[in-house]
């Protein structure tokens, strides 16, 4: 219907500029009538020509928003760069599954989560990508007393993890999922990971090899956890090492362990040959061995909690926002043993870091939007910023990047482009009906978008 409408539109504007040219050229000479055709013509044949970039399709998402779209193609549990970005270390596990895909795929669907508003509910989606038909519509949990959930967050926020023929749900502490995307059928399922999140989960799961990766970083454990992806069964699980040194007079944590919570993503990168998982807590940064769950180094930053976002990595380097508090933004070696705090922290921004949405490094610079909209773009080597602009509205979705361009949306509906570069230059700005809260997801030439109601699936119907 959208698309229908915009050439609908299209058409309109066109006749209308047919009309104002026939009206302007009565009373000219030959050669002005001659000259004023031309130039009409060409620009309506412009018009004609341009590019439709409208919702191919949308569909309403049923029960509360949640977690963002997963596609095969695409890494989508942050804003990790496209294929024109500056290369990270090693995207080692989508290398993996880049190389085990058949060359005719069968059905990769687009997956996302939602839940009930009161937590009791918890789903799953599967959607065709080329039409938003619901192909399966899964119930997975049913939660007798959910865990608190602030206002802000939801009981569906983790992005799930997929592959061919797999889609791999979390939900945080309530359960964690493997579903058969071709038939629907639950493959496994854990509900015993305990955690108490505080605020809700946040953190989504990660595939390495024959690993599921996942974070569970509560107020009152903090742990990192590798299942086998084919059966569900615990490989490796790793306690978080830093003291957070909050323990009061009575023996309990300050603000109820408020402060040791966190809802980040891992990132396997390659560091000395060997594979890294750089995992973010609170109050510390880690890289562990993904295959045992050794830690390998920390960094630790007390003035900050509860760290949100997934790294990016490029330039031999890790770099990631310290969390909530005064976000500053670290850039690391990844390549240390033990406490590296002071030996391999390259550079650091002490101001503009987000909260919530993930960094975009993209042809050697970093760009990043902080939760109130002020947009920031750093020198990835030299950490110096290069520019600074004010975008309107707030912001918990992560920015992508495609073909030279930024793209930031916001949660009131803003999608604001800007050109990649060393200038800030606002190209173009569009709204939906309702806002973002999770980030987009790419596949080949579409976006997928998914606002606090619906999914749209965006592309350039020019090609």
């Amino acid at each position: 219907m959208a698309v229908l409408i915009g050439i609908a539109l299209k058409s309109l504007l066109i006749a209308g500029l047919t009309l104002g040219l026939l009206q302007l050229i009565k009373g000219r000479s030959a050669a002005e009538r001659s000259w004023l055709a031309h130039i009409g013509l060409l620009a309506l044949v412009i018009m004609a020509l341009a590019p439709l970039v409208l919702p191919s399709w949308n569909v309403e998402t049923p029960a509360l928003f949640g977690s963002a779209p997963a596609a095969e193609a695409s890494a989508v549990t942050a804003a990790a760069p496209t294929a024109a970005a500056a290369q990270p270390i090693a995207p080692v596990a989508q290398e993996i599954v880049a190389r085990t895909k058949p060359a005719k795929a069968a059905l990769s669907p687009l997956a996302l989560t939602t839940a009930t508003p009161d937590g009791k509910e918890l789903f799953a989606l599967a959607l065709d990508k080329d039409t938003g038909k619901i192909l399966h519509d899964l119930k997975l949990f049913d939660v007798a007393t959910p865990q608190f959930a602030h206002s802000f967050n939801t009981y569906a926020s983790p992005t799930p993890a997929i592959e061919p023929g797999r889609v791999y749900v979390t939900f945080g502490s309530p359960g964690t999922a493997a579903i058969d995307t071709a038939t629907g059928k639950v493959v496994w399922e854990r509900r015993d990971l305990e955690c108490n999140h505080f605020r809700g989960a946040g953190s989504s799961p990660v595939l390495f090899r024959n690993l599921l990766l996942m974070h569970f970083d509560g107020s009152d454990v903090q742990y990192v956890i590798a299942l086998d992806k084919r059966t569900g069964k615990t490989v490796w699980k790793t306690d978080r090492s830093v003291d957070f040194q909050d323990i009061q007079p009575n023996g309990k944590p300050k603000a109820d362990g408020d402060f040791r919570k966190a809802f980040a993503t891992p990132l396997i990168v390659m560091a000395d040959g060997r594979p890294v998982m750089v995992s973010l807590g609170s109050m510390a940064a880690y890289g562990y061995d993904p295959l045992t769950g050794k830690e390998l180094w920390r960094v630790v930053e007390r003035g900050n909690f509860s760290m949100s976002t997934r790294p990016v990595a490029g330039n031999g380097l890790v770099y990631y926002p310290t969390g909530f508090n005064t976000a500053q933004i670290f850039a690391v070696r990844p390549d240390g043993s033990g406490d590296v705090t002071s030996t391999h922290v390259t550079w650091k921004a002490p101001r503009g870091g987000p909260n919530k949405p993930s960094l975009l490094l993209l042809d050697g610079l970093l760009y990043m939007v902080n939760d109130g909209g002020i947009v920031t773009c750093i020198d990835a080597v030299k950490g110096e910023e290069v520019w600074r602009g004010r975008l309107t509205d707030s912001y918990s979705a992560s920015p992508i990047a495609a073909e030279g361009r930024v793209y930031f949306f916001s949660e009131d509906g803003k999608a604001t482009v800007i050109a990649a570069g060393r200038e800030f230059k606002v190209l173009a700005e569009n709204s939906l009906d309702a806002g973002f809260m999770a980030s987009p997801a790419i596949d080949g030439r579409a976006l997928y978008l998914r606002t606090k109601t619906h999914l749209y699936r965006i592309e350039n119907a020019a090609r």
